[in-house]
């Protein structure tokens, strides 16, 4: 990438594919690219020294408007995980297979991998046919047609070629290039930039460089993306496209970024350059599986494995969660526990690998990429949503986000698109009664719950307010503030207040004022508990500013202490009696004959001390007598004044 290439007018765009080749080691994979390209993708001094390919090399070639890129991957079984980094965003698979040897190991292996990760399409070159007799070949080819049957790719065209002659290349030059017309990637609107890291290095004067297949989305210069998971800014200062320099390379297209705001040191293959704030990282994912059909033996507990996702490799354990036995050949649905953190959106293709002996088990499809562990009823419910749909995916993700609710933002991390291509599927939801919409402030996010949250939330403070008043019959209410935190513990108070709303307007609570209690519930007091709570509320009218404490209170009452608090409390709730900020305890109509008294007085304005001498009151209980009237609106302080009103 250089400043001068940056500097000539864009190229036309192109439709775009990738190809990956597959096959076994010195089956010439890169003698046949190099033919078909003239690029010769094995680029390191040991690669050519040694002969094989060790990692993944790329080429491309032009045909009209068509653009197709390969994906050139090491044959060899050691190299194998250089070779998975390689096939991420693969439209057609070409499986090599040479003539003189026919299919070998890393040829099943290969093609295995690319059944797993549902590669659209594939074509076999017939490779080395200089090398054998036209009998030899079709005894070869008979032997890949035959492996092609119990694959996706059975019937796949096979092209017999000879990378030293020059025999076939044409007619598979022509063969990938008819193909690749029905598999070109396009750009959807609207879609989400994602660039996995498949190699980061220096040049001189240029700085930090990244290449990769462009999975979704577009890049330009002087984007501002971000770098999963690391969390952190990058910003793009050119963009290359196989050698060519572009204002923006979009979705299919192999890509160099140069990059500023990040060292070498800090990236790393495996990394991914995505649009900031719409992708995620985690470490446990839910998804569909399958088991290999020759694997060693069937998955009947947590495994130790190395899970391969586009160009990230990473251990972890792989549990089967249905069924709990899987048998080879067997698809089911497990859990993906990672050691570090990947990125990865529902729909998104891997490969299982056992670390020790290394050998491939099986590979599948994310179906939840933020998987919270379940049991019993509610994981089966889960494991049934999340194989159903993405509507029912959906669903079940605003269910586990509880009464909090979830926004679009967050479930559009999930399926790896933006927001505003999920909320329509969320008002339809909320159209058919499935889904609820939490009414915002302006400017707040919009947020949505499911309706068996609020079902639940229904039978719970029903539940809660029944057994309050079972063990308190003569409550009036739940203090509101208590009830909230009862039924809806760790819920912020603007979704408290809304879920209140839809309980009342569902009948399954009512208010008396500042207390919360059911409908048409009334509190029938027994002979015993209204002569206790007229003799308690009698005592406190006769006491006037001098009342007693609880402590005193419960001595006079003697063998009815069991009882007291619950009359008092009664008391206070039907306004008999009323609490002062300091705690104390006053009968409303001494209050009453304070208010009355304060506004016969003819004052404007008057001080503390003028109160206490005026109603003989010490300053222990002046000063809470008097916030108590301001609060309700009698006066109002002003410095170290009260002025009077109405």
């Amino acid at each position: 990438m250089s400043s001068a290439a940056q500097a000539e007018p864009a190229p036309p765009r192109r439709r775009r594919v990738v190809v990956g080749t597959a096959g076994h080691i010195d089956h010439g994979k890169t003698q046949l690219i190099r033919a078909l390209t003239g690029t010769d993708c094995d680029r390191w001094a040991e690669e050519k020294e040694r002969g094989i390919t060790i990692d993944i090399g790329f080429a491309h070639l032009v045909e009209g408007d068509l653009q197709v890129g390969f994906v050139d991957v090491p044959g060899h079984e050691r190299f194998l995980h250089n070779a998975l980094a390689g096939l991420g965003g693969i439209r057609i698979a070409m499986l090599v297979v040479a003539a003189s040897e026919g299919v070998m190991p890393q040829t099943r292996e290969h093609l295995a991998i690319c059944s797993l990760l549902e590669i659209p399409s594939a074509i076999v070159a017939l490779t080395k046919v200089d090398l054998v007799t036209d009998d030899l070949a079709e005894l070869a080819e008979l032997e890949v047609g035959e492996l092609l049957e119990s694959t996706p790719f059975a019937g796949a065209p096979i092209v017999r070629v000879s990378s030293q002659t020059g025999e076939g290349v044409e007619a598979l030059r022509a063969a990938l290039v008819n193909m690749a017309e029905g598999h070109e990637i396009a750009v959807e609107p609207g879609s989400l930039a994602r660039l996995p890291i498949d190699r980061a290095f220096h040049l001189p004067g240029l700085g930090v460089l990244v290449t990769g297949t462009l999975i979704s989305g577009t890049i330009g210069p002087r984007q501002d993306l971000e770098l999963l998971p690391a969390g952190r800014s990058v910003r793009v200062r050119g963009v290359q496209v196989h050698g060519e320099a572009r204002d923006r390379a979009s979705a299919g297209e192999r890509t160099s970024l140069q990059l500023g705001g990040v060292e070498l040191a800090d990236l790393h293959r495996g990394m991914q350059i995505v649009t900031p704030g719409a992708f995620s990282p985690s470490g446990h994912f839910g998804a569909s599986f399958t088991l290999l059909g020759d694997a060693p033996e069937p998955l009947t507990e947590s495994v130790e494995i190395r899970i391969h996702l586009y160009s990230g490799e990473v251990l972890g354990r792989l549990r089967p969660l249905d069924p709990l036995v899987l048998e080879p050949g067997d698809t089911g649905q497990v859990e993906l526990r990672l050691y570090e953190p990947m990125v990865a959106v529902r729909g998104d293709r891997f490969i299982v690998r056992r670390p020790s002996p290394a050998h491939t088990l099986g590979g599948g499809r994310i179906l939840d990429p933020r998987w919270l562990q379940r049991r019993g009823a509610a994981l089966s419910t889960a494991l049934q949503s999340l194989a159903s749909g993405r509507l029912e995916a959906l669903e079940l993700w605003v269910a586990s986000a509880r009464e909090k609710g979830i926004g679009a933002d967050d479930l559009a991390r999930r399926v790896g698109s933006a927001a505003e291509t999920v909320v329509p599927d969320l008002e339809t939801m909320t159209e058919g009664g499935t889904l609820l919409e939490i009414p915002q402030n302006q400017g707040q996010d919009r947020r949505w719950i499911a309706r068996s949250t609020l079902d639940g939330v229904k039978v719970r403070a029903q539940e809660i307010l029944e057994a309050y008043f079972a063990r308190d019959p003569m409550a009036l209410g739940v203090p509101k503030g208590e009830a909230v935190e009862r039924v809806l513990p760790r819920v912020p108070k603007h979704l408290a207040r809304t879920y209140f709303d839809w309980l009342e307007g569902a009948g399954v609570l009512t208010y008396a004022g500042e207390l919360v209690t059911l409908p048409g519930r009334k509190v029938q007091l027994g002979e015993d508990a209204q002569r206790l709570i007229e003799e308690i509320g009698t005592l406190y009218e006769d006491a006037g500013f001098e009342p007693p404490t609880e402590d005193e209170l419960a001595e006079h009452l003697g063998g009815r202490r069991k009882g007291f608090r619950i009359a008092l409390r009664y008391l206070t709730d039907t306004g008999r009696l009323r609490r002062l900020p300091n705690g104390a305890t006053v009968a409303q109509s001494i209050l009453d004959g304070l208010y009355s008294d304060v506004r016969g007085e003819g004052w404007e304005r008057f001080t503390v001390p003028q109160f206490k001498e005026r109603f003989g009151l010490s300053r222990k209980w002046a000063i809470p007598l008097l916030e108590h009237l301001d609060s309700i609106g009698v006066t109002r302080r002003v410095g170290n004044e009260r002025v009077l009103f109405g």
